[in-house]
């Protein structure tokens, strides 16, 4: 049975699946690390994969489905900033605002538009030349034979760990998000930062809407995302802050659900319902465990004016 179950396949598929809680969890990861908590994620990836859904559509140019989803990203990430840091509003009630927002727009202009779901090509398989081939415990097929927006998304990872880490946008980004006072005292402009972080974290959520509509699924419909942005946002919690923690966790949720899409294909008595709440019930109960050992930064959510 286990052979049956823990075959290259579940494992290749984790991995695509793991692809867009990656790419909405290390942007989410730089707007926490500043302060700011953005529970709009799921909305801002609504949008994104129905624009670079319909971008392609229209005209067929992956490259245009790309751009046009990081610019509504950028832009509801900026909205998301200007809320946040300049109004000041609070945090949670304003990201959920946005994320209806993206809920009720995407399905607007999906009926307008298109008004049943449609396919396009989207990213083709990418065979690495060589790596792809090898036979070994399914190396080359786990790891090698993806699409360039997978192959993208775990090259994000390490980036975003030495930017943060290593750097010195990575260091005011980091003393913003523990001591906004301390870092304006030393010149480090607080709301220039955030906006910069948000708007950031906006542009990696709607590319991971098109991770989702033009690479994984290649199919565009109501309310795609399933929810999403918030197991992304519940992955930096697990994650600790780090990119690189950040992407075990996205690994293990992806590898769950895989798991559960296996069991149904190789019959097991098991019901549907169970499977389909297994990663979910996983991700509750590792973030018991995760929270108690990690400290989240101490200016999140707090909004901040000067002299206080």
């Amino acid at each position: 049975m286990f052979d049956e179950l823990l075959t290259a396949g579940v494992f290749a598929s984790a991995i695509r699946l793991a692809t867009p809680y990656i790419y909405a969890a290390i942007g989410e990861t730089f707007g926490q690390r500043s302060g700011v908590l953005n529970l709009g994620v799921d909305g801002i990836m609504l949008m994104g994969a129905f624009a670079s859904f319909y971008a392609v559509y229209e005209t067929n140019s992956l490259l245009l489905g790309i751009l046009v989803a990081l610019l509504v990203g950028a832009l509801l990430g900026l909205f998301m900033a200007f809320i946040s840091v300049t109004l000041q509003a609070e945090q949670g009630i304003s990201g959920i605002g946005l994320y209806l927002f993206g809920l009720g727009m995407s399905e607007l202009l999906f009926v307008k538009l298109l008004g049943t779901p449609r396919s396009v090509d989207g990213f083709p398989r990418v065979d690495i030349p060589l790596l792809s081939d090898l036979q070994f415990l399914g190396i080359g097929e786990i790891f090698f034979r993806h699409n360039l927006m997978v192959y993208l998304a775990f090259a994000l990872v390490p980036i975003s760990a030495y930017v943060l880490n290593y750097t010195t946008l990575g260091l005011n980004i980091r003393a913003v998000g523990q001591n906004p006072q301390a870092a304006d005292a030393m010149g480090v402009s607080v709301a220039r930062v955030r906006y910069f972080t948000v708007t950031l974290g906006g542009m990696f959520s709607g590319l991971a809407g098109a991770s989702l509509s033009i690479a994984l699924l290649k199919v565009f419909q109501q309310n795609l995302t399933a929810g999403k942005g918030f197991i992304a946002v519940a992955l930096v919690y697990f994650g600790g802050w780090r990119p690189t923690w950040v992407l075990a966790g996205a690994m293990l949720f992806s590898f769950v659900n895989a798991l559960q899409l296996q069991v149904k294909t190789v019959g097991i008595d098991i019901p549907s319902e169970f499977a389909v709440m297994a990663p979910y019930v996983l991700t509750i109960i590792a973030l018991i465990f995760a929270t108690k050992r990690r400290e989240q930064p101490t200016a999140l959510t707090k909004p901040f004016e000067r002299g206080e």
